[in-house]
């Protein structure tokens, strides 16, 4: 089967990731919390929307655009992310997983600027999983095998 750029690339599966997680995460919330719900949804959706929509791009500037937008939908999520946590609306180990996997797709997208000609340049660090790195004392992790930085 053929595929489409965006789908190889690292940042839309962990993108496509976070989707599943927020959507597990919006289904915990308890009655009233619609504003968060949506909020949330809106946010993880446009990410890798954003990702496939600059991959399909031939001008550098408008991939740049793109892959920017996604990247501010994902530090918009890893606030709600941080509110549902302070609000005791989400588990820890939610919490953990999903910022991990923001942090992940964060970081691969800052190495997309206007001197690499909107092209991703991901890490070149060694393939390997990644514990969470929050400051909790949960033992979650997102594996995956995606590269990392060092």
């Amino acid at each position: 089967m053929t595929s489409f750029d965006h789908e190889r690339l690292d940042v839309y599966q962990a993108a496509i990731d976070f989707v599943v997680l927020a959507n597990d995460v919006v289904e915990h919330l308890p009655r009233g919390r619609g504003y968060l719900a949506d909020q949330l949804q809106r946010a993880a959706t446009s990410i890798p929307l954003n990702v496939a929509e600059g991959a399909g791009e031939f001008s550098p500037a408008e991939k740049v655009r793109f892959y920017r937008i996604a990247r501010r939908s994902a530090t918009e999520c890893a606030a709600i992310l941080d509110v549902c946590r302070k609000l005791e609306l989400v588990c820890e180990e939610r919490y953990c997983v999903g910022r991990e996997l923001l942090v992940r797709v964060v970081s691969m997208l800052v190495g997309c600027s206007p001197e690499t000609d909107g092209r991703l340049v991901l890490c070149s660090g060694p393939v390997r999983s990644t514990p969470c790195s929050c400051s909790c004392s949960c033992s979650c992790s997102i594996g995956g095998g995606e590269r990392v930085r060092p």
